[in-house]
């Protein structure tokens, strides 16, 4: 303990010595009156309120069918996808996409390869497979092959998709594996693990012509880390070198997550002095990492004064951090504080999984503060969350609900993954 007090001192100077990263702010612009966009809207907020499966899939038809513009918004359909396989609807999955279908003569290969995508969300890869061998020839392409790749990702059918990578291509002149297609396939080794395998995939894209990538590395990294085999993340930093390779933040937050997984806080911590001083910057993720850490070791005081530096330093928190906070402090007891935290997430809106806010007012409850806990509660409707999904403790119900949303509201999280070419 002598030396954990000098060490978090000194990320504490750091923190004021720092540039804090920025997020580029998106300029708005005044939108043109437009009869048939606000029709679309309206219908899909419709959509997305209508919790009857049967209807959610006669109106999503109806919709698509009628009008042109309602195919390009994509998130209503990863939502409707996502709902109805949380009814265990998975016909619906197929009655929407199938209704799809007739368009794929004369639309793009993105539209094809979203339409396999959504398979892949709700797991129903042989279904992805099917559509892709079904598609015209002049869409049969690289992007849809990457498509299916992904959608066997999410299936977690790692064989399926190894055995593919390699007929498919065989079969296909228009396909043709390009840097994402080998990093798909590279994050499914990694899955296995296989990581053996993983590495040699470097040697054979090479070979194949084609670059490996930040993100082919940064995929390794994760894949050695997250199954604590650091001596072959040292391998992966070697060859990164040997290929003037520059890391960036992500690749220095595998390396985190993987000391952060031993306990090796004080190492972790060392990793994000040297961020500070040579770069990368490190971003809020390496931050929660850090909280993590602090909290994996019962250092509470510390992950609370990282907390508020990051604040303080203009380091946005995201819900990866309330996530690492709030049940390491109910564990510990410390209700003050976790009330605190909800009420700073309810006021700046960060969409908080449902389920942490829930544990948050039942601990409340049961240590007859009652009244904090309705606050919570009444808090958490006038953001949106539904009041069969956040409630008092003697009126929760179904925790399907509660999945099913945090499903919904999990589209977009921390992931590190291949990102689409």
């Amino acid at each position: 303990m002598a030396a954990a007090a000098p060490r978090a001192h000194r990320l504490s100077r750091v923190f004021s010595s720092s540039t804090p990263s920025t997020r580029t702010t998106k300029r708005r612009t005044t939108k043109t009156p437009n009869s048939s966009r606000d029709s679309i809207d309206i219908i899909i907020k419709g959509l997305l309120r209508e919790r009857d499966p049967d209807k959610l899939v006669s109106g999503f038809i109806a919709a698509s069918s009628a009008h042109p513009r309602f195919r390009d918004r994509h998130r209503v359909y990863d939502v409707a996808v996502y709902r109805l396989v949380s009814f265990g609807r998975l016909d619906g999955v197929e009655a929407i996409i199938n209704a799809h279908k007739p368009f794929l003569e004369t639309s793009s290969a993105g539209f094809a390869a979203r339409l396999i995508r959504l398979y892949g969300h709700a797991s129903m890869a042989s279904h992805a497979a099917a559509t892709f061998h079904g598609l015209p020839p002049r869409i049969k392409s690289t992007m849809t092959f990457n498509a299916l790749l992904r959608a066997y990702i999410e299936a977690e059918e790692l064989e399926t998709l190894a055995a593919a990578f390699k007929e498919i291509p065989a079969s296909n002149s228009l396909v043709v594996p390009n840097v994402y297609s080998y990093n798909i396939l590279l994050l499914a080794l990694c899955k296995k693990p296989d990581l053996s395998a993983a590495l040699d995939i470097v040697a054979l894209m090479e070979k194949s012509g084609i670059t490996p990538d930040l993100i082919t590395f940064n995929t390794l990294l994760n894949g050695f880390y997250n199954h604590g085999q650091m001596d072959g993340a040292e391998k992966v930093w070697e060859m990164m070198k040997e290929r003037n390779m520059v890391p960036d933040a992500k690749s220095y937050n595998a390396k985190l997550r993987g000391l952060v997984a031993e306990g090796r806080i004080e190492d972790a911590v060392a990793v994000v002095e040297r961020m500070e001083k040579d770069g990368p910057k490190p971003d809020t993720i390496s931050y929660n990492e850090l909280i993590r850490g602090y909290m994996k070791d019962g250092r509470l005081e510390e992950a609370k004064k990282l907390f508020i530096g990051m604040g303080k330093n203009g380091y946005a928190t995201n819900r990866g951090t309330y996530h690492a906070l709030l049940p390491c402090l109910l564990n510990a007891g410390d209700l003050d504080y976790a009330l605190k935290i909800c009420h700073e997430v309810l006021d700046i809106k960060c969409r908080v999984d449902c389920h942490v806010l829930q544990e948050v007012v039942t601990a409340l409850v049961a240590a007859s503060r009652v009244e904090d806990a309705t606050k919570i509660v009444e808090l958490g409707r006038k953001n949106s969350y539904p009041r069969w999904i956040l409630k008092m403790p003697h009126t929760i119900e179904d925790n399907e609900v509660l999945t099913e949303t945090n499903r919904e509201e999990s589209i977009s999280e921390e992931e590190e993954e291949p990102e689409n070419a």
